[in-house]
């Protein structure tokens, strides 16, 4: 595998974790650039961590990993684009801050699933994973900062609006990898 491809699969790796950073600049109202690098670093660090956890893993775990991975994103994003949508209407209610907690861990695991299975593929195939792990982080770190500054501007442009976008487009990234596994 050349170094095109690796870089081509991290940064399709990233491109989950990029969408969501958008969402998170579009609804945490105080988004800065300390969030920005915080949520960042915790969703590259979940797309450098994922693919050496699958390519660990190996065959043995493969089927088992395989069989539930895409039912867990599906839920995480779910949940978190749900509630999402069903607080944009709340105007005095203080929202989750999904840079921080619970709420940053869940993300960045849910949308690092995928790099699990791609470390599986790649002990499959006799791949090195360390150099397409460390892109994979490297490029999440970058495009997540940048999704999230983004995000924060579409907020200050559209208010709250863009809250009910960013759950559908949680929901639809969940979707997106469920039909994927499922083969829809």
């Amino acid at each position: 595998m050349d170094l095109i491809q690796i870089t081509a699969i991290s940064a399709g790796l990233a491109m989950d974790s990029f969408a969501v950073s958008i969402v998170a600049g579009v609804t945490v109202e105080e988004m800065d650039h300390r969030d920005a690098a915080r949520m960042g670093f915790h969703f590259g660090l979940f797309q450098w961590l994922m693919p050496i956890v699958g390519w660990f893993a190996g065959r043995g775990m493969e089927g088992i990993i395989s069989r539930w991975d895409h039912w867990v994103a599906f839920g995480l994003l779910t949940f978190i684009g749900v509630k999402m949508i069903l607080e944009s209407g709340d105007l005095g209610k203080e929202r989750a801050d999904v840079t921080r907690g619970v709420a940053l861990l869940t993300l960045a695991i849910a949308t690092s699933i995928d790099a699990l299975a791609v470390g599986l593929s790649f002990a499959l195939l006799g791949v090195s994973i360390w150099l397409p792990s460390a892109l994979a982080g490297g490029i999440t770190f970058t495009v997540c900062v940048l999704g999230a500054s983004f995000g924060k501007r579409l907020g200050r442009s559209f208010g709250r609006k863009m809250e009910i976008v960013g759950g559908l487009v949680l929901v639809g990234i969940g979707l997106k990898i469920l039909a994927e596994h499922m083969g829809w």
